[in-house]
């Protein structure tokens, strides 16, 4: 009875640190996680313009699943890029969704007003591989300007569920 007892024990206490393990390797960032990075990112970088921090593929602004990239719109390019740094300096324009081919921003001028004029940000979706993977996703990024500065500051969930629609409503709650 009692070798019984402690091998139920051990078998649960398993099957615990599986579970646990299982569920680290599984860690999504959220959308709720996504908007709160993006808006501390734009305002660190309004106070401090300083892109280099935003390319440390093991900094504060990679996360979970996810990460912050930045595109300046004067100069209509990638400024910073954690993850793909052959992306930075590379024409916004020129950036492709990785299922249909397609511009993710065919016109960065109109992308980067309709970003500029919306204080509580923007939120778009396209195709991109997770971080350490080769096959595309669905990526939701939200974009937001930062203040006083050229820049566009994003980040991501990846999702097949989650909607531009109902995420433009949690992110325009302050």
């Amino acid at each position: 009875m009692k070798s019984s007892r402690i091998f139920a024990g051990v078998s649960v206490a398993l099957l615990n640190v599986a579970l646990c393990t299982v569920a680290v390797g599984q860690d999504s960032a959220t959308a709720q996680e996504v908007v709160a990075k993006v808006r501390e990112a734009a305002s660190t970088l309004a106070k401090t313009r300083d892109l280099a921090q935003f390319n440390e593929k093991q900094g504060p602004w990679v996360w979970k699943d996810t990460y912050i990239f930045i595109q300046d719109c004067d100069k209509k390019v990638m400024a910073a890029h954690p993850i793909k740094p052959e992306m930075i300096g590379q024409d916004i324009s020129s950036v492709k969704d990785a299922k249909t081919g397609k511009s993710i921003y065919p016109d960065s001028v109109a992308y980067c007003k309709m970003v500029r004029d919306s204080p509580s940000g923007v939120w778009g979706d396209y195709w991109w591989p997770k971080p350490g993977e080769k096959e595309p996703s669905r990526k939701i990024t939200y974009h937001l300007s930062a203040k006083g500065t050229p820049y566009i500051v994003n980040a991501g969930i990846y999702s097949d569920t989650a909607t531009v629609k109902e995420l433009s409503k949690m992110s325009s709650k302050k």
